[in-house]
């Protein structure tokens, strides 16, 4: 009999083991089950799918959006517009919910069309909830009917152009007129002749000129073809105005002249400022003969994105 109590005690020694085993394991399963349930449910998959979003949407918005937006995207009810818009190539998240509002209230109009109006803030009333130009952004400053310049605005180094190359007496920054006449330069050796009829304007003179429009044809038809004063691009010293000879603006955009700066105006740094169809976005009447110097670098993505400047500096500059 003595020989028999070493043995069972072994024995329940190894089922004690063997339980103790068990229980750890368990605990650790468990552990791994609550860790993980734990991620589950507070991972953005989850918590967007409990908010209604499907798998689709989801991917959409995990793969577009930062974290800090999808919080916010969060705490929003859900909307069946938002996946849409997210997918927009110009969408910007602070825009989401003017987008959908604005997309109601104009449903003829398409998803990109309102993308561009809200971040242009087009979709106010002109010369409303105007705000002061940020001047720092040097060759990129947007001045339009929402930004405005202060009145004692000149840029620097301002010039005269040589009457070679313009009509009547003008004025422009240096580094714009350097960059025009190797433009000019080079058309010409296609036989293209390109003259600016007009440049930098101050405050007081395109005040001058608005006012001349409106008592012409009244306010409405002045402000879709001219800028009140603070609100125009000839005041940076940025802007001209360029025709050929024997043929005046409205007719300009028919000519060899206009077609070669469609296809090489952003190689000098130049864009077409108020373009075809785009009048809702930029404010103005199409102008064939307005080009803004924005640097060859954004002039020539610009050109590429086929969009205005004002969409470019709302997405990649503002």
């Amino acid at each position: 009999m003595e020989t028999i109590q070493p043995i069972r005690r072994k024995r329940k020694l190894k089922k004690g083991v063997i339980y103790l085993g068990i229980a750890v394991v368990a605990a650790i399963i468990l552990s791994i089950w609550g860790i993980n349930y734990y991620k589950k449910i507070n991972s953005y998959p989850y918590k967007l799918e409990k908010k209604g979003y499907n798998e689709q949407e989801i991917t959409t918005i995990t793969k577009k959006l930062k974290e800090k937006e999808i919080d916010q995207l969060l705490e929003m009810k859900y909307h069946k517009l938002y996946d849409d818009f997210i997918k927009e190539k110009y969408f910007i998240f602070k825009n989401l919910k003017a987008y959908v509002d604005y997309y109601t209230d104009e449903s003829e109009q398409t998803l990109t069309h309102a993308v561009a109006m809200i971040n242009v803030g087009a979709n106010k009333d002109h010369y409303e909830d105007i705000k002061k130009t940020d001047t720092s952004k040097g060759d990129l400053i947007l001045v339009n009917k929402y930004h405005q310049l202060d009145k004692d605005f000149v840029p620097e180094d301002i010039r005269d152009i040589s009457l070679k190359y313009c009509y009547g007496e003008n004025e422009i920054t240096n580094k714009v007129y350097q960059k025009f006449i190797s433009m000019y330069n080079d058309a010409k050796k296609e036989d293209l002749n390109l003259i600016i009829t007009s440049a930098y304007r101050d405050y007081e003179f395109q005040n001058e000129l608005w006012q001349q429009y409106a008592k012409s044809q009244g306010e409405e038809w002045a402000d879709s073809v001219s800028a009140r004063a603070g609100h125009s691009e000839h005041q940076t010293g940025l802007t001209l105005d360029i025709v050929t000879y024997k043929v005046n603006m409205n007719e300009f955009e028919n000519t060899d002249e206009f077609k070669w700066l469609q296809k090489n105006a952003h190689k000098y740094g130049f864009i077409l400022r108020y373009p075809k169809d785009k009048t809702d976005i930029t404010g103005y009447d199409y102008e064939a003969w307005h080009y803004r110097y924005v640097g060859v670098k954004d002039a020539t993505k610009i050109h590429d994105l086929g969009i205005t400047f004002d969409e470019y500096y709302a997405y990649y500059i503002g």
